[in-house]
């Protein structure tokens, strides 16, 4: 096995992200604005910092489960950006990628889950409904490859990917190292302080 020059060219992370989940997130932090703005600009005393901490409760929320989630991917590496911490994962280090009812990464007896990615079982039986056809008519014995003609669910399709991403770059020497993770400090102190002077806030109105 030849090792990688150190002059070969570095491409950029491949980004896998849910486009819905950000249509989603923007709307809804549109929807805080709008609703905590208005508590804070026209209520009363009590009305006004109930707004605010529910708007610092609630907007790292919302950005932590639809904005923030990514999976970046490289030749030597996985990073997977989840709601409330960041997993890298060095090629080397993983075990094996799969979607089943989730997507899903394997690594040093731990299971990571792929918040970017989610598995839409419709999805998957239409895709599989359009291989069969496809099958019955020829159109994919016909193809010069007959797995690339076979329609395949999108997260299907990134886990693939991802498995061919693994399976290469596992023995680069840029691939070794342990699993590290990080928690998303700054997601999680606002979102407490915030639920806790709600409640304060709550309790003593």
């Amino acid at each position: 096995m030849t090792t990688p020059s150190p002059h070969e060219p570095v491409y950029a992370d491949r980004v896998y992200r849910s486009p819905m989940a950000v249509v989603t997130g923007v709307l809804l932090l549109a929807m805080i604005a709008w609703l905590c703005g208005d508590a804070v600009v026209r209520g009363s005393a009590d009305g006004r910092w109930i707004g605010l901490a529910a708007a610092v409760c609630l907007v790292p929320l919302t950005v932590a489960y639809t904005i923030r989630p990514a999976v970046f991917a490289n030749e030597d590496r996985l990073r997977v950006r989840n709601p409330f911490r960041t997993i890298v994962l060095p090629w080397g280090s993983v075990d094996a990628v799969r979607a089943g009812y989730s997507a899903e990464v394997l690594a040093e007896g731990s299971t990571y889950q792929l918040w970017s990615v989610p598995v839409s079982l419709r999805e998957r039986k239409k895709a599989n409904r359009g291989g069969l056809r496809a099958a019955a008519t020829g159109k994919g014995a016909g193809a010069a490859d007959g797995a690339a003609a076979v329609p395949r669910a999108s997260a299907d399709k990134a886990v693939d990917e991802l498995t061919e991403l693994a399976e290469r770059g596992a023995a680069r020497p840029g691939a070794r190292g342990p699993v590290t993770v990080k928690w998303a400090y700054e997601i999680i102190a606002p979102a407490v302080l915030g639920a806790l002077a709600l409640v304060v806030l709550l309790a003593v109105g």
